[in-house]
């Protein structure tokens, strides 16, 4: 079949993977910290993971299914599939060529991960093999591949593949496999006076193979891993008990076919060829891997300890000069709403927000949104608290958030245990709102005080994420709160929503509506203009509505730091649209929305980005900007982001992107590091306006016998 392609849109799929190579161009900025390039690469490997078992395995799904249908880009899963697939093959090349490069460029100032054992002295290797001896031999345990015994390797598990000589002569090669189990050390550390040797635990495997098969010849041990496909949903028709169906959906998920095979490139061809029947796997979905294999553990090995020099230096989350973590957040949020810039300001807030409401004894009732959350979280541990208090606490804690399930299902057991009212999502939609409701009782009435944010309640994500949080206690905002929460624990539908924007209900129309009054005002000659910041575009009419305004003469700035499939700069259909993505130290995740709507601009925080799943198949939320403090300080951001352009990439007409530099005229701009110094100054200058404050040093007057 010929491939045609429309003109009209980029590929979603190819569109990402070009996301994820200016994640790995980071990795090759030789002005950057050898640590932070390595981190970068670790990174670009965990999001190939996840593209895999996701994107991948749904693309190969739908070829199952005999599915022959065309993407916004003209492109059949049959086309899209070749390409990603030659796509991610010249990527992996690239990044074991960059972990080449920095694994040299590392060695020399002390950090080395060993291509083999033999580069290490005999005193090293011999402190390698006792620790191998203490920490990982008692933990493994060999599997033969033999007879009926099917054995099925774990998703994204490190594997050592053996085989082994015939046990007659004459007989056959017999095969087996170790499992690296989830508690053995991804790498086996060896301490030295200066430096750091880590050393990949398959290469002492490999080396102390024959321990594992007494009287048998090893001839050759090889790492492997295997990625499965993660693209299955929970029927929930056929469910009726969520939690038990999530479960299933777990166990379901560790035996979908694998769709990826990784294994050592120096591995024979009848060892690779026994791996593949087990899998079940064709060549195409063979991945030779020349160095070590899951770049993703390299990520730990970026904050060892002695190598600060290689690393950026630090930028610490402040104290928001807004708020005072001495006295109680509720009549700081009285007095005027606050908006929080994670994480250069500190997550603190958010979590005294839960401290205060669990404590105060003028609180009745506490109703928050989760969906992901830190492992030790203290988000749920106020709630507990707060339920042991004696207060009406509600928590819709979503248990369809992918790769998070298990998580999410210990964490909701907690909750239960402490009496806290746990709701397991709403069903068929995903409830991915970012909101925190709490009741008090004041002597005006009961008043209510809500965080919305852009990011997830946890405190691990708020230390990496740049994100948004606002707190208000707006009658209006706080009404809407309510209905919302009504809605997604009980079966209403909230009818008429006073301010906010909620999916899949009015959010989508509102977002057109805001559209279309941009298009009105050029057509009337009046200036209009649309910015628009979130993590992905790919939803056809939200992309068609914005071709539409820049027809019209709008000015349509889009900040999309992954997946965007709007193909801007076309002369007669989207001259007046630029779009420009940010990869920098800190995950881009903030969604806002700016509308200039002619003397007053309407500004906007939300959970959502502009695709179909975010607008029609998850519950969000779309929350406006109100106080005029807040609003200025979010417009000063939102422009921050657009005149970065030394880590903002422009997107091309052709699908490339190209990155920005400062001309002669124009000063450099890194939106992230301006944000940062913007922070800083802000929390210097409120340090400065503090009244100066004597406080008499009695303790030492009367030590030193002064006081009469």
């Amino acid at each position: 079949m010929k491939k045609t392609f429309h003109p009209r849109f980029f590929n979603r799929e190819t569109s990402w993977l070009a996301f994820n190579q200016r994640v790995l161009d980071e990795g090759r900025d030789p002005q950057l910290p050898l640590l932070e390039r390595l981190k970068f690469l670790a990174i670009t490997a965990s999001n190939l993971d996840e593209f895999f078992m996701v994107r991948v395995g749904g693309l190969k799904l739908l070829l199952a299914e005999k599915v022959r249908r065309c993407d916004l880009s003209g492109l059949t899963p049959r086309q899209q599939l070749g390409l990603v697939t030659r796509r991610i093959r010249q990527m992996v090349a690239e990044q074991y060529v960059l972990y080449r490069t920095l694994a040299s460029e590392l060695a020399s100032q002390g950090f080395l991960v060993p291509e083999t054992l033999d580069d290490l002295s005999a005193e090293q290797q011999s402190r390698v093999t006792r620790e191998f001896d203490e920490r990982v031999f008692p933990l493994l345990s060999p599997v033969a591949l033999a007879g009926e015994r099917a054995y099925r390797p774990s998703g994204l598990l490190l594997h050592c593949a053996v085989r082994l000589a015939p046990a007659q002569p004459g007989g056959d090669e017999r095969f087996a496999v170790v499992p690296l189990g989830p508690l053995v050390p991804r790498f086996l550390h060896v301490p030295q006076a200066s430096g750091a040797v880590c050393v990949p635990v398959e290469q002492v495997v490999a080396r102390q193979a024959g321990r594992f098969f007494d009287g048998c010849k090893v001839l050759e041990c090889a790492p492997f891993r295997v990625t499965r496909n993660a693209d299955i949903e929970l029927r929930e028709d056929l469910s009726p008990d969520l939690l038990v169906g999530m479960q299933e959906l777990l166990d379901d998920r560790r035996e979908t076919a694998c769709i990826r095979l990784e294994v050592q490139r120096s591995a024979s061809r009848p060892l690779v060829s026994a791996l593949a029947a087990l899998l079940g796997v064709d060549r195409a979905d063979i991945y030779p891997i020349d160095g070590p294999l899951e770049l993703r553990a390299l990520l730990p090995l970026t904050q060892s300890e002695g190598f600060d020099a290689l690393r950026d230096d630090p930028w610490l989350p402040v104290p928001s000069p807004a708020v005072n973590l001495k006295e109680s957040l509720f009549p700081q949020i009285a007095e005027h709403d606050i908006l929080l810039i994670h994480p250069y300001e500190s997550f603190a807030p958010v979590l005294k927000f839960l401290d205060d409401a669990a404590g105060d004894p003028e609180v009745l009732a506490i109703k928050q949104v989760l969906y992901r959350i830190a492992p030790d979280s203290a988000v749920v541990g106020a709630l507990v608290r707060a339920a042991q208090a004696g207060k009406h606490v509600t928590v819709l804690i979503e248990l369809k958030a992918r790769f998070d399930e298990a998580h999410n299902i210990g964490q909701s057991r907690r909750l239960e245990q402490a009496g806290v009212q746990v709701i397991y999502g709403v069903r068929g939609l995903k409830t991915h709102a970012k909101v925190c409701l709490v009741v008090r009782r004041e002597r005006q009435g009961l008043v209510r005080y809500v965080h919305f944010g852009t990011g997830n309640y946890n405190e691990r994500t708020a230390a990496i994420y740049s994100d948004i949080g606002y707190f208000t206690c707006d009658p209006e905002l706080g009404a809407d709160v309510s209905d919302f929460f009504n809605a997604v624990t009980g079966y209403s539908q909230p009818q008429t929503l006073r301010r906010l924007g909620m999916a899949p209900f009015n959010l989508r129309t509102t977002l057109l509506h805001l559209i279309a009054g941009e298009m009105a005002r050029a057509k009337n000659k009046e200036k209009a203009l649309i910015m628009l910041k979130m993590n992905a575009l790919t939803d056809e009419a939200l992309i068609e509505a914005l071709y539409a305004a820049s027809q019209a003469g709008v000015k349509v700035r889009l900040n999309i730091r992954g997946i965007c499939c709007l193909r801007p700069g076309v002369r007669g259909l989207s001259e007046n649209i630029e779009v420009v993505s940010i990869v920098d130290r800190f995950l881009e995740h903030a969604r806002v929305f700016s509308f200039l709507d002619g003397r007053r601009e309407r500004l906007f925080i939300s959970s959502a980005d502009g695709m179909p799943r975010n607008l029609d198949k998850r519950v969000e939320l779309m929350v406006p900007v109100l106080n005029e403090a807040a609003r200025s300080r979010l417009q000063n951001i939102l422009k921050t982001y657009f005149k970065d352009n030394v880590k903002a990439h422009m997107l091309l007409p052709d699908g490339t992107y190209r990155r920005c530099r400062p001309d002669r005229k124009t000063a450099p701009c890194r939106s992230q590091h301006a944000i940062f110094e913007d922070v800083q100054a802000a929390v210097c200058a409120h340090e400065q306006m503090k009244p100066t404050q004597f406080e008499p040093c009695r303790r030492a007057r009367a030590a030193a016998g002064l006081d009469a």
